[in-house]
């Protein structure tokens, strides 16, 4: 099995490292001094599940690797639409793309029956680019629950968890899930095949919608949002919206607001990616975590004015880290990017 993996970053080298260990043949998509490290030295990954190095190829032109069975895609949602010249020359006829992204995909009504069947979510699909630049029918959804971290360039920290959830965006558990999970279990991690991976998205998108844009705007950490009762009232508050949303949308997860607030107390002083963009001057991952819900709210005419509220707010921040004109983010103590975490029992959001 050829396996590319295109943005191979925290998330993205560590599975492909476990890739790799398993027995693909697995190419990384990387640039910079993190490129450089991998080709010197490969994937060096530390892990409470015992360290290891893998040495697959590793490149800054996708062109040298061409049409592969399978690509994981590692990048950012809001890089999505930008993705397809990247992208085209690893596509062969039948290559799947395992999308392993926060929020709401691209792809969330496709494959569904009823009257919002094929409907397009423009918050993150806007005009249609990224559906042209990844087409939905080669999408395998993707929810991470695993915690990782950039320790230096080619050096991964993997905290926690090794969980991969997939699934097809119609419930059908189809050849490629099954050749794509067990690649991923030879090589050591959980890879359970979801017939309706949309649970998942929302069980993670709870912590995600509210603890990533919350920890940006006050430059907080998820245990101390949780140990202040008034942003402990209003993380309550998101998360009892979008389980409306859910709802309205045939989705509800089988977990409870108290048990996501409860992990994401345990997560101590979790500093989400969301918080370390703003801190090092980048855009946010905004519109498939919190934008796009609120979408979806006015699709099915859930009321959701905490969501609306903390929309605006964010929005605002990010149009000015996006024009440049944001001030400086106080000094932060210096840490490794975490690229995602688990989404039930400890790190709240990513």
């Amino acid at each position: 099995m050829r396996v590319a993996v295109l943005g191979a970053g925290a998330i993205g080298a560590y599975a492909g490292a476990a890739l790799h260990r398993g027995g693909a043949d697995v190419h990384l998509i990387a640039r910079g001094t993190h490129l450089q490290a991998l080709r010197a030295h490969g994937v060096r990954v530390t892990s409470p599940r015992g360290d290891f190095t893998a040495r697959p190829n590793a490149t800054a032109d996708p062109a040298e690797v061409g049409p592969v069975d399978f690509v994981f895609l590692g990048l950012k949602a809001q890089h999505y639409a930008d993705c397809g010249p990247l992208l085209r020359p690893l596509l062969g006829p039948h290559t799947a793309v395992v999308a392993a992204q926060n929020g709401i995909p691209w792809w969330y009504f496709h494959g569904l029956d009823g009257p919002l069947a094929g409907r397009r979510v423009h918050t993150v699909d806007p005009g249609g680019a990224v559906s042209r630049a990844i087409p939905v029918e080669r999408a395998i959804g993707c929810v991470v629950y695993a915690a990782t971290e950039i320790a230096a360039p080619g050096a991964i920290r993997h905290l926690e968890g090794t969980r991969f959830s997939i699934g097809e965006p119609d419930g059908t558990i189809s050849q490629r899930c099954r050749d794509f999970q067990a690649a991923m279990v030879a090589g050591g991690l959980k890879c359970p095949i979801e017939p309706d991976l949309r649970e998942d998205i929302w069980v993670k998108l709870m912590g995600n919608i509210t603890f990533n844009p919350l920890s940006a705007l006050t430059r907080s950490t998820m245990a101390q949002i949780c140990g202040d009762r008034s942003t402990r009232a209003l993380a309550r508050a998101m998360m009892t919206e979008t389980l409306d949303v859910a709802a309205r949308l045939g989705v509800r997860p089988s977990i409870s607001i108290d048990r996501r607030l409860a992990g994401a107390e345990r997560a101590g002083d979790h500093r989400t990616s969301t918080l370390h963009d703003v801190e090092r001057g980048r855009p946010m991952e905004l519109d498939v975590l919190l934008t796009a819900v609120v979408e979806l709210a006015d699709l099915t005419g859930a009321p959701v004015p905490t969501l609306r509220t903390v929309d605006a707010v964010a929005r605002l921040l990010n149009q000015r880290l996006i024009d440049g004109t944001a001030a400086p983010a106080p000094s932060a103590p210096s840490a490794p990017v975490a690229a995602a975490a688990p989404a039930a029992a400890a790190p709240a959001a990513s």
